[in-house]
């Protein structure tokens, strides 16, 4: 009885728990319903920071979803001959650009969180925030580091939500960051079956 009314006063963010799961299990598999499952899951998660006072994470999930749409066509037609995208990798140039990028993110979302909100976690947030930001776009363009920022994201995420009592969202980010690693070879798996294929030809 007692689970049963914990799920009926969280089942709000069971919901974003079981999408959450459902959206990295398709984006491992490179599969299109990436991106519809992930808008959910934005949706569910909208309420979930909201509720807990982790703005800058609340405020990331209007991002995911615009990213969502974005993906969405990025995978279908986001190559340059307008065909399906592939997975490479990032190249030097591109990865200072996203670091020098994640660096103002953090500092104006630390700044507004700071300033205008009651954050108990205001620069925590704001990383993660920022590197989720970055992440999720790599993501969106099949560069295959974006699993390693996952990764990173994802341990911080797991002592802030633990902190705020988000269990299942704990637990969630959790598998995140076992499943990072493994996302990491599946599509590595592909990059050298490219390179591959190339060497032959």
């Amino acid at each position: 009885m007692a689970i049963y009314q914990w799920l009926i006063d969280h089942y709000v963010e069971v919901c974003g728990t079981l999408t959450g799961f459902l959206y990295l299990g398709f984006s491992i598999r490179q599969h299109f319903l990436t991106w519809p499952v992930g808008l959910l899951n934005a949706l569910f998660y909208i309420v979930v920071f909201f509720t807990s006072k982790i703005y800058a994470d609340m405020s990331l999930q209007f991002y995911y979803v615009a990213i969502s749409i974005y993906g969405w066509w990025c995978w279908l037609h986001g190559s340059a001959t307008g065909d399906t995208l592939q997975v490479t990798r990032t190249a030097h140039v591109l990865w200072l650009k996203l670091m020098a990028v994640s660096i103002l993110l953090f500092i104006g979302i630390a700044f507004v969180l700071v300033r205008f909100t009651d954050s108990p976690v205001p620069y925590w947030d704001a990383l993660t925030t920022a590197l989720s930001i970055v992440a999720t776009w790599m993501l969106a363009r099949k560069k295959i580091e974006h699993w390693l920022m996952w990764v990173v994201v994802d341990a911080i995420s797991i002592g802030l939500f633990i902190v705020k009592g988000l269990y299942p969202t704990t637990l969630l980010f959790f598998v995140y960051a076992i499943l990072a690693v493994y996302g990491y070879f599946e599509w590595k798996k592909e990059l050298d079956t490219e390179a591959c294929e190339e060497t032959i030809v």
